[in-house]
């Protein structure tokens, strides 16, 4: 019989509605005997293969990004970051440094979430970070790069968001009448995905749109 070969994964945002989700399914998984999340507080639970490691953002410390797969659940919103430019830091500048440090202390996979609309030359703001992020880490020629791009996220958050909770009352209610690109997505799919996908031995990179991500 043949010796499983087992990895080091790191999640970045493991606090989220995605990125929680993911953390459990990882750890729970028969493919990573480490789970490394990078955190500023405590997750408040345990888990033989879980490792939390207190991060400072500001001042990456590459030692603590080794991983075999890297998975970027980061996100916020302008409202709770207070910026744009904070908002900036969160959804571009962390995923890029953490993914620039990974890749030098050797990962192979680097998995995020992005959004439906993610374009660089977009005059909206926000789809234009979300663009940005996309291109900068093309550009530094992951083996493997995987975005996701979810339309509304659907799932119960820690922080309620008054705007999304209205939207997916909405989604629900006209469900029938929208097409599949545009419904909401279960946050537990797009788990899902991250981590279904990075063990299909996929190279080069992969972009997988909303309405890929309901069949997970």
């Amino acid at each position: 019989m043949t010796t499983p070969t087992y990895k080091t994964a790191l999640v970045l945002g493991a606090t989220g509605l995605i990125g929680e989700s993911l953390t459990h399914k990882l750890v729970d998984s028969p493919f990573y005997d480490k789970v490394k999340v990078l955190v500023r507080k405590s997750l408040n639970w345990q888990h033989p293969r879980l490792q939390e490691v207190q991060f400072d953002f500001e001042h990456p410390n590459g030692l603590l990004t080794q991983a075999d797969d890297i998975f970027c659940c980061l996100g916020t919103t302008i409202k709770k970051a207070g910026s744009k430019d904070a908002f900036r830091k969160v959804d571009y500048q962390y995923p890029l440094d953490i993914a620039r440090l990974g890749l030098t202390s050797g990962a192979r996979q680097y998995a995020i979430v992005t959004a439906m609309g993610a374009n660089a030359d977009s005059s909206i703001f926000y789809n234009r970070v979300k663009g940005e992020i996309e291109r900068d880490l093309t550009n530094l020629n992951y083996p493997t790069l995987l975005i996701f791009r979810p339309s509304l996220l659907l799932g119960n958050r820690s922080e309620p968001r008054l705007g999304e909770r209205v939207a997916a009352t909405a989604m629900r209610l006209f469900n029938p009448l929208i097409p599949a690109k545009y419904k909401g997505v279960d946050s537990d799919k797009v788990a899902n995905a991250m981590l279904q996908t990075t063990q299909q031995g996929l190279t080069g990179k992969h972009i997988f749109e909303s309405d890929t991500l309901q069949n997970y």
